[in-house]
């Protein structure tokens, strides 16, 4: 975590304007203007691209991943370009927690993947690009999404510090263990082995 130099009244606007952005349920914005449904009654009822992808809709799908992933990763962009190094931390930090807990659905949010990684890109690329690998590379050999992105979360801040990216370390640590808590449910699957592979419906 870089050293907090900026007014502390500015790094809380930064942190409330980078959980409004990280709070817009973009999976449910999408699949309503393009009639798929309330998504929230949908397969798992998640907000998150995998759950878009049970519409049947790919662009949607694909639309939702890129939207997630680049509000946390904008949120970073914006507050690092006009404040600075602190205020970018905390930006993504609160867009992540945003995605998670957004106010316009009761705190009722997505599981965070998208959102983890695109924040990462934007913080740290080198430690980004080696989390997106990681998924790639679980998702390779596990076939199931849920698994990947925990092992990514889990290595990441590994990464982080295996590339020079100390600063990073902190806020990459603390999303993980949202990431996992978020896929609780997930977890107990997977050790049932009842988790559904990839490709194949819930």
């Amino acid at each position: 975590m870089p050293d907090l130099t900026s007014a502390p009244l500015l790094l809380g606007l930064v942190a409330v304007l980078g959980y409004l952005l990280g709070s817009i349920p973009f999976g449910i914005v999408i699949t309503r203007m393009l009639g798929l449904g309330d998504l929230r009654q949908i397969g798992s009822g998640n907000i998150g691209a995998t759950n878009v992808l049970r519409t049947g809709n790919k662009g949607a799908a694909l639309a939702t991943l890129l939207l997630d992933a680049g509000k946390g990763g904008i949120a970073v962009l914006l507050a690092r370009a006009l404040v600075g190094e602190d205020a970018a931390q905390i930006a993504g930090g609160a867009a992540f927690i945003g995605h998670l807990f957004p106010v316009w659905l009761g705190f009722r949010g997505g599981k965070g993947v998208a959102t983890f990684l695109g924040t990462l890109l934007a913080l740290a690329w080198p430690v980004g690009l080696a989390a997106c690998a990681t998924w790639v590379v679980a998702a390779g050999l596990f076939r199931i999404s849920s698994l990947s992105a925990l092992v990514a979360a889990v290595l990441a801040p590994a990464w982080a510090a295996l590339l020079g990216e100390s600063h990073a370390i902190a806020l990459t640590m603390l999303m993980g263990v949202f990431v996992l808590v978020r896929h609780a449910s997930n977890i107990r699957r997977i050790l049932d082995g009842t988790e559904p592979r990839i490709g194949k419906s819930k």
